[in-house]
């Protein structure tokens, strides 16, 4: 389980952006909060965060020609397993959206795709 940095998102072959929305998703619902060591940090967010990151691999999705469930852009919306948020945080996006999205780890996605056989200039 990974977020890739968003700075890739245009990059990532099909697979790894749909897998990436299913992650989203995943997060977003019952996997909220549950340790992994690759994602922990998302944790220390507000869920918000995790939408906006979302609305971006869906903006993608959309912009290749995939329709995601339009229910994952309500933010408060967590999946049909879990209850929707009855508040939230509301946070301003920042560039990263992610603060540990820095350019080290930006380095370690590369890495990590590389070794999955997928060269990104």
């Amino acid at each position: 389980m990974r977020l890739w940095h968003e700075n890739l998102l245009s990059k990532l072959p099909r697979q790894q952006l749909l897998g990436q929305h299913r992650e989203c998703c995943a997060l977003r619902g019952g996997g909220w909060g549950k340790k992994h060591r690759t994602v922990d940090y998302v944790f220390t967010h507000s869920p918000y965060k995790l939408f906006q990151y979302h609305s971006k691999v869906m903006q993608e999705m959309q912009r290749r020609g995939y329709s995601p469930n339009s229910l994952w852009l309500n933010p408060f919306y967590r999946g049909t397993k879990e209850a929707p948020y009855t508040s939230l945080l509301i946070v301003p996006t920042t560039t990263p959206i992610y603060p540990e999205h820095n350019a080290a780890y930006y380095q370690e996605c590369i890495d990590n795709l590389a070794m999955k056989g997928i060269n990104i200039p």
